[in-house]
């Protein structure tokens, strides 16, 4: 959804909370990302920026809600007109923004982002602080927090204090209150004071999560070079005993899965790629939505390649369109996909 479809009344609008036993809460940033309006170009090189909604934690609620699922989204923005509007599409999108902060001193986050035609990334991080990073312990909503089926999360918000301890103290509470704690560490390198500090801080709450999410790119980082594709590599250096599920997530290739009972790989789903942004978001909002209504998957073989099927083909059809919140697929568009694809499905 682009900003131009955000109604300055939203008076009368009504947030459906659907199924709050089956409530997805993400914890983290929410931001505005500056893309330039022509591909393959650096930052430098940009002629014009078109700005989008972004950030991983309010990608993945978004995408869970765009499914059919209740999700909620707790952060901080800027006090500023860019905050209002990121709060107005969450709300436009059925996502619960009860948990959201507003700074009076702090802007919103900003980041520009390109694809440049050597296929590389190129980030450009406007945070002196940003808002984001100044959510204190003190704000944190703990009753929508207790309410999650499942607690999402990634690192960005362990890089700096105060935001570190108020995503430790809301995970604890997520943790008393029965929650599946998902981790997606979504590794942004720019943002880091070093490479060392970045493996320590994301390792550091790597035991506490149930459900794992790693890029290939990720395991090599974390494991200080070694091959993302050994099964022996990700076993004994990223499995965890207390994990109930490990996902490497392939792009275009589709994932492996690995959990205490079972490993294997489900193919990827075919499209044509556009732009790749918010892919991986979208695949994590199709398995969390699919886990949410029903855990018994993380112990059913079968299940858990269905829906790890379901999340590629979410990711899939991200990657069609531009933007990473516009481009979140409904249930229907993943059942369209699945059902003319010939990708096998056991």
């Amino acid at each position: 959804m682009g900003e131009n479809a955000i109604s300055g009344n939203l008076k009368n609008l009504t947030i459906d909370t659907r199924d709050s036993e089956t409530l997805v809460v993400c914890f983290g940033e929410m931001l505005i990302d500056f893309v330039p309006t022509v591909g393959g170009v650096s930052l430098a090189e940009a002629p014009a920026f078109k700005k989008a909604p972004g950030g991983a934690p309010a990608n993945v609620a978004v995408g869970v809600s765009r499914l059919g699922g209740s999700s909620a989204f707790i952060g901080k923005v800027g006090d500023d007109e860019f905050g209002r509007m990121l709060a107005d599409i969450l709300r436009l999108n059925n996502v619960d923004n009860s948990g959201m902060r507003f700074d009076h001193k702090a802007r919103t986050a900003l980041a520009f982002v390109t694809l440049r035609a050597d296929g590389e990334r190129e980030f450009l991080f406007f945070r002196h602080p940003s808002a984001d990073m100044l959510l204190l312990e003190s704000e944190l909503d703990k009753n929508l927090i207790q309410k999650a089926k499942i607690f999402h999360y990634g690192s960005i918000s362990l890089i700096e204090e105060p935001c570190r301890s108020t995503q430790l103290a809301a995970m604890k509470i997520a943790k008393a209150s029965g929650s599946l704690l998902s981790y997606d560490p979504n590794l942004r390198l720019p943002l880091w004071p070093s490479e060392e500090a970045a493996r320590k801080e994301i390792m550091s709450i790597w035991n506490l999560a149930d459900v794992i999410k790693i890029s290939e790119d990720e395991i090599t980082f974390l494991t200080g070079g070694d091959d993302p594709y050994d099964d022996d590599v990700v076993l004994q250096k990223l499995f965890h005993p207390n994990l109930k599920l490990l996902v490497v997530s392939e792009g275009p290739n589709g994932c492996r899965y690995y959990t205490q009972e079972f490993k294997g790989r489900v193919d990827g789903v075919k499209v044509k790629a556009v732009d790749t942004t918010g892919a991986g978001d979208a695949f994590m909002s199709g398995i969390l939505n699919s886990l949410a209504s029903d855990l018994t998957l993380l112990k059913d073989e079968k299940k858990l390649r269905e829906a790890l099927l379901f999340a590629n083909a979410c990711g899939a059809i991200t990657v069609t369109e531009r933007g990473a919140i516009p481009a979140m697929p409904t249930m229907n568009a993943v059942q369209d996909l699945l059902s003319s694809s010939s990708s096998p499905r056991s």
